[in-house]
């Protein structure tokens, strides 16, 4: 009876293992997705495309070095401002060091992003938070500094 009680267990503790582990590798694929399609976007000035991988609320959060800025227009707005043409907007390339589950169905997504431009390159680091919303993978928090 230990034996089976001890297989049964044993089961079970895979089986869930295997399961977390299938969500997390079909997860991460998803969210992967998000951000190709963030760099395609980016890279053919199409900022509105762009902010598609971002969660449209009042409540987004994105800081960086010009400190907090909180909603999605907002954030659309300042990145209209600070890169208004395809020169400026150059083209986008994300290198991602790390996606972790968080709690629930939100994962960070640590990484450097790479901007080749006519009026000079730029490149940074983030940290982006995606939340599972309404079925789709949304960037719910950012912080980026270059």
């Amino acid at each position: 009876m230990k034996k089976l009680l001890f297989f049964l267990c044993f089961g079970l503790t895979f089986s869930v293992f295997a399961q977390n582990n299938s969500n997390y590798e079909k997860d991460k694929t998803d969210i992967l997705v998000v951000m190709k399609a963030q760099e395609i976007a980016w890279s053919n000035n199409d900022l509105e495309g762009f902010m598609q991988g971002y969660w449209k609320s009042d409540s987004l959060k994105f800081y960086g070095a010009s400190g907090l800025t909180k909603g999605w227009r907002q954030t659309l707005d300042n990145y209209k401002n600070g890169y208004p043409t395809k020169e400026h907007s150059g083209t986008l390339t994300f290198k991602i060091n790390d996606v972790s589950a968080i709690e629930g169905n939100s994962y960070w997504v640590i990484g450097k992003y790479f901007l080749k431009r006519n009026v000079g390159d730029a490149n940074g680091v983030f940290i982006i938070i995606f939340k599972k919303i309404d079925g789709k993978w949304k960037i719910v928090a950012d912080m980026s500094c270059g």
